[in-house]
């Protein structure tokens, strides 16, 4: 397939940017913060850890980067500016715009994706990352109505024209909209939910169509393909899977793991972890071996969980035999 460049680079569908195949999402970096009374955070954070967590997946091949400026409410983006601080040239850095926040109280205060505040945004982001240029710019409202995402298009459009971002995308499993915006020259990807328990196969078929990158947010369902979490774990108040997290949370009910999904990952265990992968590894692994064109971003809060996620780099896709295994034992359920 044209879109896959060896077997450990992307490219950023037909844009001229190549990436590592895997990425990593920056929002459990940007710490506690809320949306309305609802925690949309991952809990506490230490930005140091962050920082160096950040070095070690660079040092380990890792060269893409995913955040938003809401996440922490530019915390996220601060962070990640300070991490990638002399290697920008080295980084390609997503991050997204749409929401309107308060940096002193971390919380979420609105939407906006006027011109003026598309444009105020990227500035913003800009400041906060330390880049001049910015290489993904995402729309991060779930649903816009065609004439609303027209027009921020026609912004985005502006945008690359000016040198300001070099492509852009959409944060969304809305079909009309993802569709709405594959259309457009500038776009680059599509950003959807993509794990084992949760496949996107109306996402990737436009993908196909369009010539686009299909970026996977919740690889590892939320932690729960990770398999540290068992039937009796309970998620603090503070973070976004806990029993105050906002009701569109997937993966986890009332601050703990849905038990279907933890007796599906028992029953996978075998196959993900074979060829030496750990759990996390194979499930990174199924998303490659599901489309040429998927980029996942596995979170990380450790020096630890971003090198396991970069090392599964080393091992690449699953084979289309273990494919089919999963698929039967799903099937099976």
């Amino acid at each position: 397939m044209e879109n896959m460049v060896g077997t450990a680079r992307r490219r950023l569908g037909h844009s001229d940017i190549e990436v590592s195949a895997m990425g990593l999402g920056c929002w459990a970096i940007g710490g506690a913060w809320s949306w309305g009374d609802a925690p949309v955070g991952w809990g506490e954070t230490d930005d140091e850890e962050s920082i160096c967590a950040i070095r070690a997946a660079i040092d380990l091949g890792v060269d893409f980067f995913d955040t938003a400026d809401v996440y922490g409410c530019g915390r996220s983006e601060r962070v990640l500016g300070k991490a990638i601080a002399g290697r920008a040239d080295e980084i390609v850095v997503a991050t997204k715009f749409g929401n309107v926040f308060d940096e002193e109280t971390r919380r979420w205060t609105g939407e906006d994706i006027s011109p003026a505040h598309i444009r105020a945004a990227c500035q913003a982001s800009l400041r906060r990352l330390g880049l001049d240029r910015i290489d993904l710019y995402q729309l991060h409202i779930w649903s816009l109505p065609q004439a609303q995402a027209e027009a921020v298009a026609e912004t985005l459009e502006e945008l690359v024209a000016e040198g300001l971002i070099r492509a852009y995308g959409w944060s969304t499993d809305d079909l009309p909209c993802a569709r709405l915006f594959a259309a457009k020259p500038g776009c680059a990807s599509i950003q959807n939910d993509l794990n084992v328990f949760k496949d996107a196969s109306e996402i990737l078929t436009i993908c196909d169509e369009h010539d686009l990158a299909s970026i996977n947010r919740a690889p590892l369902a939320m932690g729960i393909l990770s398999g540290k979490f068992g039937p009796d774990s309970k998620l603090p108040e503070n973070d976004v899977r806990g029993q105050l997290g906002p009701e569109w949370v997937q993966f986890f009910k009332d601050g703990r793991p849905q038990p279907e999904l933890l007796e599906k990952v028992d029953a996978l265990r075998e196959v993900l972890t074979s060829n030496g992968r750990t759990l996390v590894q194979g499930a990174l692994a199924w998303i490659w071996a599901r489309s040429e064109r998927t980029i996942p971003i596995p979170g990380f809060k450790s020096v630890k969980q971003a090198e396991e996620n970069a090392r599964a780099l080393e091992f690449g896709p699953l084979t289309p035999a273990q494919m089919s295994q999963i698929a039967e034992i799903l099937a099976g359920d």
